[in-house]
């Protein structure tokens, strides 16, 4: 595999960065007032800078990724609150990878900062229950109660990175191929497929899947929801756990409407050098990642995702490893499909545990910052095993840009440079590709699928990305009967016909 000079970068020496203090905040309380997302951010971070051993009032710049809240400039309100007169603000939006808005603190430190925070945060949760209630979150830090209407929070940030492109387009928004769980839930149909299992075999193997991610969240006392359940309840639709796209029921999904934050300060080893505890401190070794924008529906293997593989293979022989010598894994866990590409194209082994948090269902899945939970909790492990490394992944968009991070707790790797590579042009030599054409029509075969449920929980609705005549296109049914038939077998291959373009007609 070749990448171009200009697509990596490596930090050596004074200018390395080093992972100094980490913090993770959940907040399970439901009490009227209490922390917004800012503030939560700001808890978060407050402790993470006295785990780093560094004074708020020494950070040169502050990352956050945009959540599902769309507003505000919480970067510039944290920059406040800490006395960071000059730090450089900035606003990571969506569509830029959890792992490359680090990337952003690892070049700042690099281009000459010593101190850099990045935090992410939401609180779903509270904002629901404050709804439902018919009020509003308020602040309950009291130094943020003294900002004004005119303060930091409605200044602009230094800096916006956004995506060259948007991740969905107008014909998956109409087709229902936008929403998360329909298009993750096709892609399960292909993996379903590729392995031979029947929808009945397949449940059974998400179930015992999610249920390993279920124990790890059990025993972390930062998971959002520990109740451990059993791996038939999770599978198994009930009003409690309704069908969201078949075959995931709401406990196979990630669970964003969570109160979490996640802080880290970053720092430069000539820094680090001098800070009082030096045996807590992580280094990055590597991290890779891909800017390849292809729609799911285009990608000639449903259940492949070469990108990713691309990722961990680069970032892997960046760091010297191969994925056996890493001691602890935590793969990006959105849905159960996420896991099981991942894993596949990063060469990971049954025989490990694919997750440090519980994942996105059960450790939470703050929007645009779970990313951010698995590294803190990947260093908090690291930290109790001297000499260890960690890998962690993200994703963004539906399998759209990924990346992959190494991590170690060797104080030798302080002499090891920090490597950040992009292998887009890589991916795109090894994605291969199928012509998509919204109008088609004609008599072809399902690729990958999903049923969706009606009012009653009964199918109702099919989702699907046929190929006619060598090109794809993305159709949808109405008709129960077609959607319960596909909700009992293994459709992948059906023959169908599409008379007007969009539309499912018939399952011959």
């Amino acid at each position: 595999m070749s990448t171009s000079k200009t697509a990596s970068r490596s930090a050596t020496g004074s200018r390395r960065p080093v992972l100094a203090g980490v913090a993770a905040e959940v907040r399970r309380d439901t009490a009227l007032p209490g922390l917004d997302h800012t503030g939560l951010m700001l808890a978060a971070t407050l402790r993470a800078l006295d785990d780093a051993g560094v004074e708020g009032t020494t950070v040169d710049a502050i990352v956050v990724p945009r959540g599902s809240w769309s507003k505000g400039n919480p970067a510039g309100r944290i920059a406040d609150e800490i006395g960071a007169t000059t730090a450089r603000t900035v606003i990571a939006e969506l569509g830029i990878t959890q792992t490359s808005a680090m990337r952003i603190a690892f070049d700042a430190i690099a281009d000459g900062a010593d101190v850099v925070v990045v935090v992410g945060g939401e609180t779903r949760h509270r904002d629901a229950v404050a709804k439902r209630a018919g009020g509003s979150w308020s602040i309950d830090v009291a130094a943020m109660e003294r900002a004004s209407a005119s303060g930091p929070a409605d200044v602009e940030p230094d800096q916006v990175v956004a995506p060259a492109e948007s991740l969905v387009s107008a014909v998956e928004v109409q087709r229902h191929f936008a929403v998360p769980a329909n298009q993750y839930a096709i892609v399960e149909s292909a993996i379903r497929h590729r392995a031979g299992r029947t929808p009945a075999e397949h449940r059974t193997h998400l179930g015992r899947l999610w249920h390993r991610f279920a124990e790890v969240a059990a025993s972390n006392p930062d998971a959002w929801n520990r109740t451990n359940p059993s791996a038939d309840d999770i599978v198994t639709a009930t009003p409690s756990n309704r069908l969201i796209a078949a075959p995931y029921t709401k406990s196979l999904v990630s669970q964003w409407t969570v109160d979490q934050a996640a802080a880290m300060v970053f720092v430069s080893a000539e820094l680090a050098a001098g800070l009082a505890d030096r045996s807590r401190l992580i280094y990055p070794l590597a991290a890779a990642e891909s800017n390849l924008m292809v729609p799911l529906a285009e990608r000639a293997d449903l259940d492949r995702w070469p990108a990713m593989g691309l990722c961990g293979q680069r970032a892997l022989a960046d760091a010297g490893l191969s994925i056996a010598d890493v001691d602890l894994i935590d793969l990006y866990s959105c849905f159960p499909a996420a896991v099981q590409v991942s894993a596949a194209e990063i060469g990971v082994s049954d025989d490990v545990p694919w997750t440090v948090t519980g994942g996105m269902t059960f450790g939470g899945g703050p929007l645009n910052n779970y990313t951010f939970q698995s590294v803190v909790k990947i260093a908090e492990l690291l930290r109790t095993q001297p000499g260890s490394t960690g890998l962690t992944t993200s994703v963004s968009g539906f399998l759209t840009k990924p990346a992959v991070a190494i991590w170690s707790s060797s104080p030798d790797a302080v002499d090891a440079p920090c490597t950040w590579s992009d292998v887009t042009d890589d991916a795109v030599a090894a994605t291969a590709r199928t012509p998509f054409d919204a109008e088609a029509t004609g008599t072809g075969t399902i690729a990958g699928y999903t049923v969706l449920p009606g009012p009653d929980g009964s199918p109702q609705r099919t989702v699907a990305v046929v190929e006619i005549n060598g090109e794809r296109t993305i159709v949808i049914s109405e008709d129960p009967r077609i959607a319960g038939d596909l909700l009992g077998r293994d459709g992948v291959g059906a023959v169908v016909d599409v008379l007007v373009a969009g539309q499912l007609n018939a399952l011959r």
